[in-house]
C-alpha cells in the first residue's frame, strides 16, 4: 500500500497534471464531455482501469460534466495511488474529448 505523500510531493504531482487541484486530502477534477453518453463511456473506461488497479475514484455525474475525486481512504489522504489514478483518468478524458 502506498504511503501518504507530503505537501511538496503533492505539489510536484499537480504541476504535472494542471487540470487537477487539491482540496484538502483529495485530488479533484471536473471534465465536461460533448454528450452525456460520451461522459458515460469515459466513466466505463475509468471503471475498468480502477478495477484493475483496485483503487477507485469517487465519481459524480451532472449531465455532461463529471467530477472525479481521488483519495486513499484507508490512509486518510493522498498517496501515489491517487496520483497514478488521476493520470489514468486524464488519459481517458483526453481520449473522449474532441481535440
Amino acid at each position: 500500500m502506498s504511503e501518504l505523500l507530503n505537501n511538496s510531493e503533492i505539489a510536484a504531482a499537480l504541476e504535472m497534471q494542471p487540470q487537477w487541484e487539491r482540496e484538502g486530502d483529495t485530488l479533484v477534477r471536473a471534465a465536461t464531455f460533448p454528450t452525456f453518453l460520451t461522459g458515460l463511456a469515459a466513466i466505463n473506461d475509468i471503471a475498468t482501469l480502477a478495477e484493475e488497479a483496485n483503487h477507485h475514484p469517487d465519481i459524480d455525474i451532472r449531465w455532461r460534466t463529471v467530477h472525479f475525486r481521488c483519495t486513499t481512504h484507508s490512509k486518510g489522504g493522498i498517496t501515489q495511488l491517487d496520483v497514478n489514478l488521476a493520470q489514468a483518468i486524464e488519459d481517458v478524458i483526453s481520449k473522449h474529448q474532441p481535440s
